[in-house]
């Protein structure tokens, strides 16, 4: 397939020579925060968690898009990211699940693309560098330079109104009734509350007595994109919640029953994006294989009351609290993994045996 030049630059100038690909047309320029992610696979999932808007996203395996697409490893009704960076975009795909092959889907979605990217030399950059603004496009280097310098990263950024959904909506029809605040909630998600539970998701903005007036039995606090210190607003309605309600966050969602208590993040230099990575369950001394996918960490001793449950052993990042006055508990990686092992995906057994007992049992 004959692909037209393109480059990839850093807001530190640093410049990377690939070929367009996807949505990405002539003369256009795509921009946001580059960041990698680890997993071998599990693309589309990728491709399709909220959680990765604003971002432009490197993949370390080299060829991705070998075993096609297919609607059901959709996270979310649409793709939310800025851009893909592969090194290699197969031009022919082989599975039985297979429904279409990932270069149209990408087109179809909207989503820019560049692939014969050296991912391995990108990916050590970011490392070393930590995650920085950058834009891809088909023109002049030294523009789209410029346009990388002038791009914007997530910082401050509230970019979970951006994703979540603008209107309730209920999934499953079990007898305990949850709550789901939507900050950018993935599909998988949905499928593991469905499993027990009235899944009623509502938008970002919900304040604490809409949540209440809707009598549930237990809250959940969703994934998202975003820096969390941009979610003041949602930070106050979960403290208008906790303690009323028995409480589970997972990740962006983490972050914010976090700052609701008066708990402070902080920016990691190249964040956690992948499929392997090693949490110590601090209950048990167990190791779990985790999927993460977050730019900001909780702050360690920074939250009143909150008792550390996990921690990663990468590098001893804060990876679950527990609030026992408050009935509360987070984690900040993804039980539900999509892509991505299961070893984690207890805590949502966990959180109905939780809700159980706050009614007494009866359900």
């Amino acid at each position: 397939m004959k692909r037209m030049p393109a480059y990839l630059a850093l807001s530190d100038g640093t410049l990377f020579e690939g070929e367009a690909a996807a949505a990405l047309l002539t003369g256009e320029v795509a921009t946001g925060e580059a960041v990698f992610n680890t997993a071998m696979s599990g693309y589309q999932e990728v491709i399709t968690d909220p959680s990765y808007a604003g971002q432009v996203v490197a993949f370390t395996y080299p060829h991705i898009g070998n075993y096609g697409v297919t609607q059901r490893d959709e996270e979310s009704h649409r793709a939310f990211l800025s851009g893909v960076v592969v090194r290699d975009l197969p031009v022919r795909h082989s599975n039985w699940r297979s429904e279409g092959d990932l270069e149209s889907y990408l087109a179809a979605e909207g989503v820019p693309a560049i692939t014969g990217i050296d991912t391995r030399r990108l990916t050590r950059h970011l490392r070393s560098r930590g995650s920085l603004p950058c834009a891809f496009g088909t023109g002049d280097p030294e523009a789209i330079i410029e346009a990388a310098r002038q791009a914007k990263g997530t910082d401050n950024q509230d970019l979970a109104s951006v994703v979540s959904t603008t209107e309730a909506y209920r999934v499953g029809s079990g007898k305990l009734r949850v709550v789901a605040l939507d900050l950018g909630i993935k599909g998988t998600i949905l499928k593991h509350l469905a499993e027990f539970a009235t899944v009623e998701v509502v938008p970002s903005s919900t304040t604490a007595d809409e949540i209440l007036s809707l009598d549930p039995d237990g809250i959940f606090l969703s994934n998202g994109p975003g820096d969390p210190a941009a979610l003041g607003h949602v930070s106050e309605t979960v403290a208008n919640v906790l303690g009323k309600r028995p409480v589970l966050g997972i990740c962006l969602g983490h972050q914010v029953l976090a700052q609701s208590l008066g708990g402070r993040t902080y920016k990691l230099p190249f964040g956690h994006h992948g499929s392997n990575h090693p949490v110590k369950r601090l209950s048990n001394g167990h190791v779990e294989i985790t999927a993460q996918n977050h730019n900001y960490a909780v702050e360690e001793g920074s939250v009143p009351g909150a008792v550390v449950t996990h921690v990663n052993l990468n590098d001893g990042v804060i990876e679950g609290i527990a609030i026992p006055a408050l009935d509360a508990v987070s984690v900040q990686h993804h039980p539900e993994a999509g892509p991505g092992p299961h070893d984690a995906s207890y805590l949502f057994d966990e959180f109905k045996v939780r809700i159980i007992a706050a009614t007494g049992g009866s359900l």
